[in-house]
């Protein structure tokens, strides 16, 4: 397998880094000492998913 791309999703290792970057990016953005709406719980919920798989294939690619 190529390292440059991951699990053959056609991601470079470069973007998969930009993609992770930009999710820690809206969830530090995101934060808030006060609690949350319903929605604003669910996005960031999903944000932490699409982050995990991000880092699984960060992982894979190396």
């Amino acid at each position: 397998m190529n390292a440059n791309i991951a699990n053959d999703t056609g991601l470079s290792a470069a973007r998969l880094h930009e993609i992770k970057d930009s999710l820690v990016l809206a969830l530090d953005a995101s934060e808030r000492s006060n609690g949350y709406s319903v929605p604003e719980r669910e996005a960031r919920a999903y944000m932490r998913t699409a982050l995990r798989h991000t880092i699984k294939l960060m992982e894979t690619a190396q």
